[in-house]
């Protein structure tokens, strides 16, 4: 099986650069004795959705069997969402031995897999936290009568207050339900387009960080 690369950039990152991934990634195949097949790109794509082309490559031939292992610089470039990586460690990813260079995770040992369940969960805690905050902040605004952004899925604005709107807490039910049955987000994308279930936009077709919204 193959040692593959995976890069990305964002259009608003200041971080390393693809050239710099690539570098960092080499160095690390060389320094432990793997064998670099090839690196898969994501230029200017954002982490908050695992809809990427390069992603999806990845993907395709992870479940073809093709992968052995996966080397990324940080983890946060395959994405920005702990729900998601949770799905990809735990589906797509499961049987691929996954090497971080910068949080020097390597999954083939025991020792490494430890370091990974805890960088998830001090991820997933700043994540609560920070939601937590934003919820707060959002319920005093709309307690003094103040409109905020655009209504989240589920929801709509009437005159300054946050509703439900029935036909999508129908449909984040339905996301939800999916979600409990095991399903990735990629899987409840699918889903949802195949039974025609419409967007807020009125068409069928699902993005990943709504999904990742509804099911937070």
């Amino acid at each position: 099986m193959k040692t593959i690369g995976y890069v990305r950039v964002s259009t608003s990152m200041q971080g390393l650069s693809i050239e710099a991934q690539k570098a960092k990634i080499r160095a690390y195949c060389d320094t432990y004795d793997l064998t670099l097949d090839e690196i898969i790109v994501d230029d200017g794509k954002s982490g908050a959705t695992l809809n990427r082309p390069g992603m999806n490559r990845l993907l395709d031939m992870v479940a073809d069997g093709a992968v052995g292992d996966l080397v990324v610089t940080r983890l946060d470039r395959l994405t920005h969402s702990m729900r998601d990586l949770q799905a990809l460690l735990h589906d797509d990813l499961k049987e691929v031995k996954l090497h971080s260079v910068i949080e020097r995770v390597d999954t083939s040992t025991a020792s490494g897999r430890f370091v990974l369940n805890v960088l998830m969960s001090v991820a997933e805690w700043e994540r609560e936290c920070v939601g937590e905050r934003t919820s707060a902040a959002l319920r005093a605004k709309l307690a003094r009568g103040e409109k905020v952004g655009r209504a989240p899925y589920g929801f709509r604005w009437d005159e300054g207050r946050l509703v439900e709107a029935p036909a999508e807490q129908q449909n984040a039910s339905i996301i939800r339900e999916l979600r409990e049955q095991g399903l990735t987000l990629r899987d409840i994308k699918a889903e949802l387009e195949a039974r025609g279930i419409l967007n807020r936009s009125g068409r069928a077709s699902w993005s990943l960080a709504v999904l990742s919204r509804v099911v937070a």
